[in-house]
């Protein structure tokens, strides 16, 4: 009798451990489950914007970032802000991040874009062959452009309509020339490849200092001539486009890539970025 009772306790302990085992099981399962559909699918936004902000690799930092801050897919369209402002006056981006405040405003002005906002700022460097042949210095842009002009020196412009576009064709216009000739090369490319094509013809190029510091060590034969000048500034601005002319664009993320990219933390690495590898920020925080 005491041995039968003895294994209906053994029976007994061994299905409350079991029940209990099963019970564990299905709770974990159950959280896990709930965890899995708790996270919806990321949202996706077209982020059109100047080539200087990939080819420096800031984008490599803070799109992730805002990604992993906001469970949002970024696709980046890296173009000349020509390029970029025309996008977003077509509805075919969500928000634009680019560097020609002329023809942004002209693009605000037209409501094409809003919630716009300065971001940051770096500034604008000419680039020439070691040797030198113009024999351009200083931080007289307008004086090192008319040498250039004179001389005949090989200049290779980005020729897309990008930011630097149009800055150098502003600069070419302060000037009072109207570059022609063998001597002007035209690429039509962005600011990486224009760096590349001005190496190999040893020629002078007008470039944003990020870019050139992030493209300089394979560029060996070629170095800054002019810079500093009160005409160099480089400044960034952020915006979305605007939903109420364009319904197919995604407003809410545009909404929150603006303010991501002007809240305090974000601008902190923004002014450090760089700071490691080339030993200077490659872009200064420069908010509203």
């Amino acid at each position: 009798m005491k041995k039968n009772r003895l294994v209906i306790a053994l029976f007994a302990l061994m299905l409350l451990v079991l029940s209990a085992c099963g019970n564990t099981n299905t709770k974990e399962t159950a959280t896990k489950e709930k965890k899995t559909a708790a996270k919806p699918a990321p949202t996706e936004m077209i982020l059109a914007t100047t080539t200087s902000t990939q080819d420096s690799g800031l984008l490599d930092v803070i799109i992730p970032m805002f990604e992993k801050q906001n469970n949002v897919k970024v696709k980046v369209i890296a173009v000349g802000t020509g390029e970029a402002l025309a996008m977003g006056t077509k509805g075919e981006a969500d928000a634009l991040l680019v560097h020609a405040p002329a023809a942004e405003k002209a693009v605000v002005d037209a409501g094409d874009a809003i919630n716009y906002k300065r971001v940051m700022y770096n500034d604008f460097v000419l680039i020439g062959p070691k040797e030198n042949p113009a024999g351009v210095s200083g931080d007289d842009i307008v004086a090192a452009f008319k040498k250039l002009a004179e001389t005949k020196a090989t200049f290779v412009s980005r020729g897309d309509d990008s930011g630097t576009n149009k800055k150098e064709l502003a600069i070419w216009t302060t000037a009072n020339i109207k570059p022609a000739g063998n001597w002007y090369v035209s690429t039509g490319q962005g600011m990486g490849q224009t760096l590349q094509v001005a190496a190999e013809k040893k020629g002078y190029v007008l470039t944003d200092r990020a870019t050139w510091l992030a493209q300089s060590k394979n560029l060996d034969t070629l170095k800054i001539v002019v810079e500093g000048g009160k005409d160099l500034m480089n400044i960034y601005h952020v915006m979305e486009v605007n939903p109420e002319k364009h319904d197919k664009v995604n407003s809410t993320d545009a909404k929150k890539f603006v303010e991501f990219m002007v809240d305090p933390k974000t601008q902190d690495v923004i002014e450090n970025f760089g700071k490691k590898e080339f030993g200077r920020s490659l872009f200064i925080k420069y908010t509203e």
